[in-house]
């Protein structure tokens, strides 16, 4: 299945006999949670689930959005009317940050059937609804793996024998500002994709093709062991979705940037070469 659906397709599908979940995640990083947006008008039927309390933990010296609890996460999810037998699609903002951590983290606790709304809810020009509604709880229960994970070692180990790439502006990677962690910088042999530059202005994804050609440029094809972090966890979702659109299988550090900053021991590179 497509990690990815259009707005047309997304109206069919609820105009369907088996409609999807919706799950509207819009969020502002660094700032409060956009329910306030949610409340004035959404897709109707889609549940508000909040980023930084039910996808993501705590933040500390795994990150600023580690892996939530899975009791919480799982929660969040059965009362949204997630089921492992039922297709869930996601949509936010129209950025895809968020949305794609939220189709990762389904994805990696095991749910077969999770698309991002292409676009976004700015792309949406269907009916929406002021209304909160009121789903009958789902089943899904999550079973964490089915989807790689790189933790600090792993990523350190992927930058020396396959390809590891930092979602974040090119201007952090190179260490030139850092405005939320420690130190600026990239991970030893990181090499620099900035995730903004798979997606057209409007925030839909280029098409496959390209993202293929992009990927391919910086050394990841569908034979490469791939892998990809950012500042926390978020963004590079979005990279890894970029990668499934391609055709491209990866691995995501989720502690990322915000992880590896906190550790004095390891090592940080700057300026534009990898090493």
């Amino acid at each position: 299945m497509n990690a990815i659906i259009t707005a047309p397709e997304l109206a069919s599908d609820l105009a369907g006999p088996n409609p999807p979940v919706l799950l509207d995640v819009r969020w502002q990083l660094g700032g409060p949670n956009l329910r306030d947006e949610y409340e004035k008008a959404h897709i109707p039927g889609a549940v508000f689930v909040d980023l930084d309390s039910e996808l993501a933990g705590p933040a500390g010296a795994a990150g600023r959005h580690p892996l939530p609890d899975l009791d919480v996460f799982g929660s969040a999810m059965r009362a949204a009317g997630v089921s492992a037998d039922r297709d869930v699609v996601v949509y936010d903002g129209g950025q895809g940050w968020a949305a794609a951590r939220a189709w990762w983290l389904l994805g990696y606790s095991g749910h077969p059937s999770v698309r991002v709304l292409d676009g976004g809810f700015a792309a949406w020009n269907g009916p929406v609804s002021s209304e909160r509604p009121a789903p009958e709880p789902g089943s899904f229960a999550p079973a964490p793996g089915a989807r790689p994970l790189l933790d600090a070692d792993g990523a350190a180990a992927l930058a020396r024998t396959g390809v590891l790439l930092d979602a974040r502006a090119g201007e952090r990677y190179r260490g030139e500002v850092e405005p939320i962690d420690p130190v600026g910088g990239h991970i030893p042999g990181a090499v620099s994709a900035p995730t903004t530059e798979n997606v057209e202005t409007d925030g839909r994804f280029l098409p496959a093709a390209e993202l293929a050609d992009r990927f391919k440029s910086l050394g990841a094809g569908a034979t490469s062991e791939v892998g990809v972090y950012c500042g926390s966890g978020v963004s590079g979702a979005h990279e890894v979705l970029a990668l499934a659109v391609a055709g491209i299988p990866a691995a995501l550090y989720v502690g990322s940037w915000s992880e590896w900053s906190r550790d004095g021991s390891r090592p940080v590179a700057v300026g534009p070469d990898p090493q």
